[in-house]
Order: C-alpha cells, then structure tokens, then sequence
C-alpha cells in the first residue's frame, strides 16, 4: 500500500518536477554508493573549457551533497516549490518553465565563472522559492513553527537558517538575486511605462513542450466528425432505405 501510495504520488508530478527532483536524487544516490565521486561533478571552468567535461554545466545542480539533514531539508524545499510554481503560474506553460530553468542556470553559471562556487543546485532551489514568494505575496508563511511571516520573506528567513547553520550565504544570495532578475524581467518590467516583454520563450521550446492549441476556426471535415461514424451511418442506412 505505501509503495502504491508512493508510486502514484511520482507519477502525479508534474514532468519538470519531476525530472528535475529525480535526476537530483538519483545523482547523490550514485555518489553514495560510490560509482561516481563530487569531483566528477562540480562546476570547473578549466575542466568545461579545456577538457569538454561538458556535463559539469548540468552535474554541478543536481548535487546537494552527501545524505543527510542538508540534503533532504533541500530536496523537500526544491520538490515544493517546484511543483507549486509548475501547477501554479506555469501551469500549461511547461516551455515557459523550461525557459526560466534555463534562464536561471545560465546567469548562475556566469557568475559561477568568477567566483569559487563548485555546486550551484542550492542557488537554484533558493531562485524557485524567491519567484514563488513574490507572485504569492499575501500567503502567511510558518517556519518551524517558530516564525510567522508573509511569502516574501521566506528567501531571507532561509538565508538566516543557512547562517546559523554556519554555511555560506553566498549561494543564497546568488539564488536571491538570480530570481529577483528573472521576476523583475518577467512580471515588473512588462508592466511598466514604455516596459516589454524581454524574456520571450524560444519557439524550439513551445514546440517540444507545449500541446498546440486547437484552431478556433478549425472545420473538420464531414466523415471527421463526432457522431458521423459507421455505425451511425449504418443506422441512417436502415432507417433511410435506398
């Protein structure tokens, strides 16, 4: 009964979330049971450049490090608020959703080229959380049961329970102002006087992921159409005799 439970639980995901949160556990998992090691996959521009270790541009996200507390507080944050933003604002617009990914890795990865940061997938979850509290303003927030505070503080309540934990809080603001950029762009800046819409999803994109919509004006032809069907044609046949 639980794995049932669990299996139509996964299988209810939405594909982006889906895939995202699988191949990050399935990455660790990897690590774990020692067929790869971190140091095949954490983001190095000289090993990028150099020698085409190429995955590394995709690796260095997928790894939260060993198991443990870190790990699973990141992959719950990374699977909710995913899955919220992707059934949510982005729902029937996987190509858009795809394309923020996209968006989001690059200007990490840009930055990642100047500073001395090995794994990026913590910026990326941080950059989920920061677009979802901003489009959910109002929602009232609880964490751990010890602060209440309004969406858009959620980011900065994580930053500060990341401090206290003695992390680093530079991949937290680099995930804070990846989807501050990436809000401002798509939700402030269209809006505005003399504004436009700067982040335009690339074709390729709709193509592969999104279901074209049906013609309005579409008029399907006569033996197309619901009801016309043999069978019915048959009946038409008998109650109408030639």
């Amino acid at each position: 009964m639980a794995y049932q439970g669990f299996a139509q639980e996964y299988l209810g995901m939405p594909a982006v979330t889906r895939a995202y949160t699988t191949a990050c556990v399935l990455t660790t998992a990897a690590v774990q049971l020692e067929f790869i090691t971190p140091f095949q996959l954490y983001f190095n521009p000289d090993l990028i450049f150099r020698k085409f270790q190429i995955w590394r541009l995709i690796t260095n996200f997928l790894f939260f490090g060993p198991l443990g507390f870190s790990f699973f507080f990141n992959m719950i944050f990374l699977y909710r608020y995913c899955r919220m933003l992707e059934e949510g604002s982005f729902r029937g617009r996987t190509a858009d959703f795809v394309f923020m990914f996209l968006f989001g890795g690059f200007l990490m990865t840009l930055f990642g080229l100047f500073a001395s940061l090995f794994f990026l997938g913590q910026a990326f979850t941080i950059m989920l959380v920061y677009v979802w509290s901003r489009r959910n303003p109002y929602i009232r927030m609880n964490f751990f049961g010890l602060l209440n505070f309004q969406a858009p503080f959620l980011p900065w309540v994580l930053m500060g329970f990341s401090l206290l934990l003695g992390n680093s809080i530079i991949i937290d603001l680099l995930g804070i102002a990846v989807g501050h950029i990436y809000y401002f762009l798509e939700d402030v800046f269209p809006n505005q006087p003399g504004g436009k819409k700067l982040l335009l999803t690339p074709g390729f994109l709709k193509m592969v992921f999104d279901t074209p919509e049906e013609d309005p004006n579409y008029n399907p032809l006569p033996e197309d159409r619901a009801g016309n069907q043999p069978r019915d044609q048959d009946q038409n046949q008998q109650q109408h005799p030639q």
